[in-house]
């Protein structure tokens, strides 16, 4: 302290460069309160009082001794478990076969498995409805119909959603797979055989990960409200959506979500407890972990490899180009939903880059921080993206929809923006909290040594090094805002209509060229940032 008296400059940069970095990081986290959390806050504050303002529980008896509502709890926590367990018995084997193994156009693989994740799972099931549906094309083809009755159906939906997550267990057991130290294989290998190490080594090792996965695809299907409503299958989200858009029943609608963020909080715990501050199982060694041979079943397994892509990725584009018919029809369908196309370009960019902004600082705050508060924030990161998309809507209607400022707003193309900012910014700060966590805390601690202000430090350091981080948040965000379809249903101004919206709309009352057409233009707006994405990636690793 008398250092810094005895040095006025340092005296005043140690006075103003903690209210600079707090300023900043204190607004963004009351933006990201007044967004994310004070909707859901006040759905749950409603629920709790009738008409005449008195507390009333009307909503949560009926929840807990309706039959019905039992039994809707029931298929939205099988179809979460259902999704997570198919999954990942997709995604594990493919982690650990592109980790280990040797097969052929490994990274143009690799890329083509990832697509189901970043195509809305709506459209995923939209493509299977129009090729097995009961005029699909499979039906006309052979002149009856065959698999309607499996395609809507909860069967129909566990298979669309495990196909269109099972990149999130591929990837998180890639990862892991890459990271096993080789010394711990090698040293079992002297005692026992391949086949032991990797069942008694490498899977404990990457087991954690794996879990995770599942538990995140648990949630995601939990809260999925796309997929089910397209394939008539009753679950909560379905049903809050119905409460509030037939009946404009706030109460409801919030007794109905109140389960599923019940489970989301049980769910987000569990991984927290399991996977603590850990995003690999060990570290990164430089020591080559061990290679699977696949020896006689390289060809049995590059074929089931093909198969699995197949179903995810090359029948439903085929669905969906074949219903949608020549490039003429597709121009027509583009024309005739031109303002909904550029609506969804232009909102989805604008919010990716508010969320940016906003998730810079979240993550910096999150990749620096060491107090036990880091924990507490995770746990809402992954409740509050764990939200039903429905409920959020609801949340911010009842929360915006006001005269003045508010409900200009609110009446505005703005609400859409702030819904994506409310689904996504949790994703966008949760991958710039592990961008700033590579980043050696001795560059920060250099500059302020040498006597740069903060936001210098921040703006010439620290960003210039998250800046992949920031590319691929600014691309995910983009991607997902793009395919947003519970929220933005709900709060879209009348008039106002974004691409998934249109599309959904038009499903009852369209010809179903008409909504291929639209689906399959979606699906090529959401493929070029994911080619960006690769080639940028590259670029990364060659340098």
């Amino acid at each position: 302290m008398v250092r810094l008296l005895r040095e006025p400059k340092r005296f005043r940069r140690a006075l103003t460069q903690p209210t600079m970095r707090s300023a900043l990081i204190g607004s963004a986290f009351v933006v990201f309160a007044g967004l994310c959390v004070l909707p859901v806050v006040y759905m749950i504050g409603v629920s709790l009082v009738n008409a005449e303002t008195s507390v009333n529980l009307e909503n949560y008896r009926r929840l807990l001794v309706e039959p019905r509502q039992r039994a809707l709890l029931l298929n939205s926590t099988l179809l979460g478990a259902s999704s997570a367990v198919f999954g990942t018995l997709l995604g594990a084997p493919l982690g650990i076969l592109l980790a280990r193994s040797r097969l052929p156009a490994k990274r143009l693989l690799r890329i083509a498995l990832v697509i189901p994740l970043i195509i809305p799972p709506y459209v995923l099931a939209l493509a299977w409805i129009l090729l097995t549906g009961s005029t699909g094309v499979l039906a006309r083809t052979i002149g009856h119909d065959l698999l309607s009755g499996w395609t809507y159906s909860f069967a129909g939906a566990v298979v669309v959603l495990s196909l269109a997550y099972y990149p999130l267990s591929m990837l998180a057991t890639e990862a892991a797979a890459r990271r096993v130290d080789g010394h711990l294989e090698e040293g079992a290998l002297l005692v026992t055989h391949t086949r032991r190490v990797m069942w008694r080594i490498t899977l404990p090792l990457i087991a954690p990960m794996i879990a995770a996965a599942a538990l995140t695809t648990f949630v995601m299907g939990l809260s999925e409200f796309g997929v089910p409503s397209l394939l008539r299958v009753r679950v909560f989200t379905t049903e809050v959506f119905t409460a509030f858009a037939a009946l404009y029943d706030f109460g409801a609608a919030t007794a109905l979500a109140v389960p599923l963020l019940v489970v989301t909080l049980i769910v987000a715990v569990t991984i927290k407890l399991i996977i603590g501050e850990r995003f690999i199982s060990v570290r990164r060694s430089i020591h080559p972990a061990l290679p699977l041979a696949l020896g006689r079943w390289r060809v049995l397994v590059f074929g089931g490899t093909i198969l699995v892509l197949t179903a995810a990725v090359v029948l439903p584009l085929i669905a969906l180009a074949y219903e949608a018919g020549n490039v003429k029809r597709v121009a027509s369908t583009f024309e005739g939903s031109r303002e909904a196309v550029i609506n969804s370009l232009l909102l989805a960019a604008i919010a990716a880059t508010l969320i940016i902004i906003l998730a810079t600082f979240l993550g910096y705050w999150r990749g620096q921080e060491r107090t036990r508060w880091r924990s507490v924030f995770d746990l809402f990161l992954l409740v509050i993206f764990a939200v039903p998309s429905t409920v959020l809507g609801v949340g911010l209607i009842g929360l915006w929809n006001r005269p003045g400022l508010l409900g200009g707003i609110y009446t505005s193309q703005g609400i859409i923006i702030i819904g994506y900012i409310a689904r996504f910014v949790t994703v966008a700060a949760l991958i710039l909290a592990a961008s700033v966590r590579q980043i050696p805390k001795s560059f920060e601690e250099a500059a302020e040594v040498a006597g740069g202000s903060w936001p210098r430090t921040f703006a010439q350091i620290l960003l210039p090094n998250m800046r992949p981080g920031v590319v691929a948040a600014w691309l995910v965000s983009f991607i997902f805002a793009v395919g947003e379809l519970g929220t933005t249903i709900l709060v879209a101004p009348p008039g106002e209509s974004t691409l998934p919206v249109r599309i959904y709309t038009l499903v009852a009352n369209s010809p179903s060229s008409e909504v291929a057409a639209l689906a399959l233009m979606e699906v090529g707006i959401i493929l070029i940032p994911l080619t960006l994405l690769a080639l940028l990636t590259r670029v990364e690793v060659k340098h």
